[in-house]
């Protein structure tokens, strides 16, 4: 069995962070890589986390995000998921309330979060056509 691990890319845009994740969080390795990433964004007013890429989140990931949740918080910062997987979205639905901190952001909030109209989205994704 090939296990597949945690790759991130980091961005910033402003003050928004953008993590993207990319494989599985499913062992203590992996959740301590996120949180060492999101802890490397002090100066960040939000976190973003693109969970598009993440194929599975067992409850060590959960309990992660949970932590990062509260330790953003705790420092002024918002950190929401994006796009998540629907396996990993049914894994945080089904872990309410314990997760309801954790907040999954539509399209349109990550639009407003980055400073894009609709405009600029189309205009960036013309570029890189």
């Amino acid at each position: 069995m090939q296990t597949v691990m945690l790759t991130l890319s980091t961005w910033r845009i402003g003050k928004v962070a953008i993590i993207h994740c990319a494989g599985r969080i499913v062992r203590s390795d992996a959740a301590f890589r996120l949180r060492d990433a999101v802890a490397q964004q002090r100066e960040a007013m939000v976190v973003l986390l693109d969970f598009s890429g993440v194929q599975a989140l067992d409850g060590g990931g959960l309990g992660m995000l949970i932590f990062l949740q509260m330790w953003t918080h705790d420092r002024g910062i918002q950190l929401k998921v994006f796009d998540p997987a629907d396996g990993v979205r049914r894994s945080l639905e089904r872990s309410r309330p314990a997760a309801a901190a954790v907040e999954i952001a539509a399209t349109g909030e990550v639009l407003s979060l980055l400073g894009w109209g609709l405009e600029e989205l189309w205009a960036r994704a013309r570029r890189s056509a």
